[in-house]
C-alpha cells in the first residue's frame, strides 16, 4: 500500500473508533487496577513486596519490549490479524493471571499480558492514522485518547470496588469480558488487510531486535529501580541501566545501517514532523507518568488518605481531560497544533505550580480545581503532537512512526518518574514532609516548561518524505 485510503462513511467510522477504543482500554485499565491491588497480592501469595513488585515490573517491561515488533507483525500478517492476536494474547494472559497458583506463575502470566498490551497501543495509533483521511486525524486522535483519559479515573475506582467486595482474582478477570467484546468487534468491523500487506512485508530484523529488546528492558528497569534503596549504587540497577544504554546506542548504529529494513526505521527522525513531535512526546511522557506516580502518593502519604479516597480526589483531573476532547478538534483547526500544544502546557504549568507550594493543610476544593485545570491541559497535550507526527510520513512507514513515538514516550515516562522519585527520596528526611513533594512537583513543572518550548517548533506540515530511501 502506498497511499492512504479514502475517508470512511460516518457509520463505519464510528464502528471503527469503538472497536479500537474497546480493545485499547483493557491494558490501560489493567495497569491502574493492578497498581491498587499490590498490597492485596502481598497477602494473597504471602510473598515479600520486593517479589510482588515484579507483577508490575514484569508487565511494564513486556509492554515496552513488545512495541518494536508491531511494525513487522503488521506488515507480515496485516493490521486486523495482528490486532486480534494481540488482544487475544492479552485476554489469555488475564485469564491465566487469575488462575495463578503462586507468585512465580503470576509474574510469568503478567509478562504474557504485557506483550499483548504492548502491541495494542502502538497498533491502535497506526490503524487510526492509516484508515482515515488526513482531515479526520484530529477527530480520530481525540477519540483514541479517550481510553487513556478514562483509565486513571475508572481504574482505581474499579480496583477499589474489586478489593472491597471480590477476591484478588477479579483484578485480572475484569479484563476478560471487555477483551472478548473487543475481539468480537474486531472480527466484525476491522478491515482484513492481510492480502495487501503480504507482498510488502519485510523479514524480521533479528539482530536489531536482539539489540533493542534488552536496550528498552535495561533502561526502563534501571530507571524504575533507581530510587529504591541504594539507587544507582546497586549493581543490578547500574548494570542494567548501563547495559541498556550501550545496547540502545548499538541499535541506533545498526538501524542507521539497515535503513528502511530495520525493525524500527529511525531514519524517520530526518523528518521534522517526527523528530520534533518525538522530542515533545518524550517530555510529555515524563509529565504524564511522573504525575500519575506523584499525585496518588501526595494524597496517600502527605495527607494520609486511603487508596480509594485518593482515587476519588483525582477524578477532577480525569474529568478535565475528558472535557478537553470535546474542544480539541475545533481548537487545532482554528489555532493549529503549535499554538494548541503551547497553550495546553501553559495551563498545566499554571495548575501544577500550586502543588509545589502546597502542604497537608491546603484546601481540597482548591486542589480539585487545580487538578481539573491540569487535566484539561493534559487532555490537549498529546493530540497536537501526534497529529503532526505523521504529517510527512509515507503510509507504509506509519507503523514505524507509531513505534518511535511510543518508545520515546515510555522512555520519557521512565526518566520523569525516576527523577521525581529520587527527588522525594533526597528530601524524605526533611523536617517538613511537604518539602519533598514540593520539589518533586517543581520537576514536573520543568518538564512541562521544556515541552512548551518544544511545542513552539512543531511543524505545520511535513516538508519531505523518506519513502524510497535505502
Amino acid at each position: 500500500m502506498s497511499s492512504q485510503p479514502d475517508t470512511q462513511s460516518s457509520r463505519s467510522f464510528v464502528r471503527f473508533v469503538v472497536t479500537l477504543m474497546t480493545g485499547a482500554i483493557t491494558p490501560i485499565l489493567d495497569s491502574t487496577i493492578v497498581a491498587v491491588g499490590m498490597k492485596t497480592l502481598v497477602s494473597a501469595f504471602n510473598a515479600p513486596i520486593a517479589t510482588i513488585q515484579w507483577v508490575s515490573t514484569g508487565y511494564l517491561l513486556a509492554l515496552a519490549v513488545a512495541v518494536p515488533f508491531v511494525s513487522w507483525a503488521q506488515s507480515r500478517f496485516g493490521g486486523k490479524r495482528t490486532w486480534i492476536a494481540a488482544l487475544g494474547l492479552f485476554v489469555v494472559g488475564s485469564t491465566l493471571c487469575a488462575c495463578a497458583w503462586n507468585v512465580g506463575a503470576l509474574i510469568a502470566f503478567r509478562v504474557i499480558q504485557g506483550i499483548g498490551g504492548g502491541m495494542l497501543l502502538p497498533l491502535m495509533q497506526t490503524l487510526a492514522m492509516q484508515n482515515v483521511s488526513a482531515e479526520r486525524r484530529t477527530a480520530m486522535l481525540a477519540n483514541m485518547s479517550l481510553p487513556i483519559a478514562l483509565g486513571p479515573i475508572l481504574g482505581p475506582v474499579l480496583g477499589g470496588i474489586v478489593l472491597n467486595w471480590l477476591t484478588w482474582h477479579w483484578l485480572f478477570l475484569i479484563n476478560v469480558p471487555i477483551g472478548i467484546l473487543g475481539l468480537v468487534l474486531a472480527f466484525l468491523y476491522l478491515q482484513d488487510d492481510a492480502h495487501q500487506q503480504a507482498a510488502e512485508h519485510e523479514p524480521l530484523d533479528v539482530f536489531g531486535a536482539l539489540l533493542l529488546t534488552p536496550a528498552l528492558a535495561g533502561l526502563i528497569y534501571g530507571l524504575s529501580k533507581s530510587y529504591d534503596t541504594g539507587g544507582f549504587s546497586r549493581m543490578d540497577v547500574l548494570v542494567t541501566t548501563i547495559g541498556g544504554a550501550v545496547c540502545f546506542c548499538a541499535f541506533i548504529l545498526w538501524a542507521l545501517h539497515r535503513g528502511n529494513h530495520a525493525i524500527v526505521n529511525i531514519r524517520l527522525f530526518r523528518l521534522r514532523s517526527v523528530s520534533i513531535a518525538s522530542l515533545g512526546m518524550f517530555f510529555a511522557g515524563g509529565i504524564s507518568f511522573a504525575g500519575n506516580f506523584l499525585l496518588p502518593m501526595y494524597f496517600q502519604v502527605l495527607r494520609g488518605d486511603s487508596v480509594l479516597k485518593a482515587a476519588f480526589f483525582l477524578i477532577p483531573q480525569g474529568v478535565g481531560a475528558l472535557l478537553a476532547r470535546l474542544f480539541i478538534g475545533q481548537l487545532i483547526d482554528r489555532l493549529g497544533a503549535r499554538v494548541s500544544c503551547f497553550l495546553s502546557m501553559m495551563l498545566m504549568i499554571a495548575a501544577t505550580v500550586p502543588f509545589a507550594f502546597s502542604d497537608s493543610y491546603t484546601e481540597l476544593w482548591f486542589l480539585g480545581v487545580m487538578l481539573f485545570i491540569r487535566g484539561f491541559g493534559q487532555g490537549f497535550m498529546l493530540i497536537p503532537m501526534m497529529s503532526v507526527a505523521y504529517d510527512d510520513v509515507p503510509f507504509e512507514y506509519m507503523s514505524h512512526a507509531s513505534a518511535i513515538t511510543r518508545i520515546v514516550q515510555q522512555l520519557g515516562g521512565a526518566v520523569g518518574t525516576a527523577i521525581v522519585a529520587v527527588m522525594l527520596t533526597l528530601h524524605a528526611d526533611s523536617r517538613n514532609p511537604a518539602q519533598a513533594f514540593n520539589w518533586a512537583f517543581w520537576v514536573i513543572v520543568m518538564f512541562t516548561a521544556a515541552a512548551a518550548v518544544i511545542a513552539l517548533f512543531l511543524p505545520a506540515a511535513g516538508a519531505r518524505s523518506v519513502k524510497g530511501e535505502e
